[in-house]
């Protein structure tokens, strides 16, 4: 009897001992999501809501203040057909063409040139190149304007120097864009650079060294070395920098003004939502535009991954 009491006390102690495990191991899991909800509820409120809200939105003619009719996919047959959204699609391209690849470029070898060792005073060269992006976009976009500038512009000035007639870069589409471009590739290069430095600083010194021993050049080490040690971040930095080209919208918007200029040579589509949302008011027609540029940026982001996973590939 004294055995069989044992026994049943010993297994009820080991049951009360994992009901009190398995009830320790819920209340751990249950405040682990209570400490990670904010981030999502406020994550579903301002991310996935408005995402889907505006799809609906696409699908209605809805100036704000009315009541919302339902056009389906008008809207978006509206937009294969208007030229100003064409425009505004060309203006965006041409404008990330011109900006983001020499971008891209300039901060790899700026990034290369401060790792070196015989660089002095890295830290304060470090925080130059980053001071543009953390400079205001609107002193940065009327500095520029003012450089650009047709009659008194600095730009137009040293032109005249050399004989040269002065160009009206407000006024054309290339001088526009190659003035927006300008001013994003001044803001984004630093921020680049910074991002490839800690790439390059991750890099193995013996790398360098086994390669100095058997006689590789510094050119031969950069392509055969660096560029492959640093490949993800160049591909990051060139998902982002296509995401942030394809939104582009303070620059255009201050250096041309909200209309895009006189011949809508700064017209870009997020410009162009601007303008039917907060101008025109017409929030579905916007929506529209806003989702189109959407399925655009997957579509690049698809096509970076595809060449990435070939490159990576061929190696």
């Amino acid at each position: 009897m004294n055995v069989n009491l044992k026994t049943q006390t010993t297994n009820k102690s080991l049951k009360l001992s994992k009901m009190k495990g398995l009830n320790q191991t819920k209340r751990d899991q249950i405040a682990g999501y209570i400490f990670i909800s904010p981030f999502f509820i406020l994550f579903s409120i301002f991310g996935v809501f408005p995402i889907f809200f505006t799809a609906y939105v696409s699908l209605n003619k809805w100036n704000i203040l009315g009541d919302k009719t339902f056009v389906g996919f008008q809207n978006y047959q509206m937009l294969m057909s208007d030229p100003s959204f064409w425009k505004s699609l060309g203006n965006t391209f041409s404008i990330w063409f011109l900006s983001t690849l020499p971008q891209l470029f300039l901060a790899l070898i700026l990034a290369f040139i401060l790792n070196q060792v015989f660089i002095k005073g890295k830290d304060f060269f470090r925080l130059s190149v980053f001071m543009p992006n953390i400079t205001s976009v609107v002193a940065v976009a009327i500095i520029f304007g003012a450089i650009f500038g047709e009659r008194y512009g600095i730009l137009n000035y040293f032109l005249s120097l050399v004989g040269m007639d002065p160009i009206n870069w407000k006024g054309g589409v290339l001088g526009t864009h190659i003035a927006i471009s300008t001013m994003v590739m001044w803001r984004w290069t630093g921020y680049n650079s910074i991002i490839y430095l800690a790439a390059l600083q991750s890099i193995p010194k013996d790398l360098y060294e086994a390669a100095t021993i058997d006689g590789a050049s510094k050119i031969q080490q950069f392509f055969k070395i660096t560029i492959p040690m640093i490949r993800p971040m160049i591909i990051f930095t060139v998902i982002v920098s296509t995401i942030g080209g394809m939104q582009i919208f303070s620059e255009p918007l201050i250096f041309s003004g909200a209309g895009g200029g006189s011949v809508k040579q700064g017209l870009t589509m997020t410009l162009y939502l601007y303008e039917e949302a907060f101008t025109r008011s017409n929030f579905g027609y916007a929506s529209a535009i806003a989702w189109l540029l959407f399925i655009i940026i997957v579509l690049f982001s698809l096509v970076n991954l595809f060449i990435t996973r070939r490159i990576n590939s061929a190696d």
